[in-house]
């Protein structure tokens, strides 16, 4: 992978989970560091508290996250996302929701409730060349 990528992370923690648990699981699955996130403390729909831990990540970081996301999810979800790529994707940035319970299992699984919301981004300077360039990055083969 030669070119520029960006990956921001955006995770809910809510009050009956163990944040611990969550960047265990980064860890492992990531090797993502609790440094490498920012956490902050809001309050949920029913005043019910909530961690919100959001991670940027640059250069070599996010390029070894990528590989990593690439490689551990399943391939049908990569034809999933590829068949969907048009709606995943706005401003340069591609969007994919995994399954928070599945990466504390160890396992990268698509998933649209209590997800981690991830922003993959790489400049693309023509709108025609996005769904090529992030489905090159999802085959492996940027």
């Amino acid at each position: 992978m030669e070119k520029r990528l960006e990956v921001d992370i955006q995770v809910i923690v809510h009050a009956t989970e163990d944040p611990q648990k969550i960047f265990d699981a980064f860890k492992d699955v990531f090797d993502l560091d609790v440094e490498d996130f920012v956490s902050q403390d809001l309050r949920g729909h029913f005043d019910n508290p909530i961690t919100l831990l959001q991670a940027k990540l640059k250069k070599k970081k996010s390029r070894q996250f990528v590989k990593t996301l690439v490689s551990g999810i399943s391939q049908s979800d990569v034809e999933m996302i590829l068949e969907d790529i048009e709606s995943r994707c706005d401003d340069s940035s591609l969007f994919l929701r995994i399954s928070k319970q599945g990466l504390v299992q160890k396992r990268i699984v698509l998933g649209d409730e209590d997800p981690v919301k991830l922003r993959i981004y790489t400049p693309v300077y023509s709108q025609k060349n996005l769904s090529k360039t992030y489905s090159e990055i999802l085959r492996g083969t940027i």
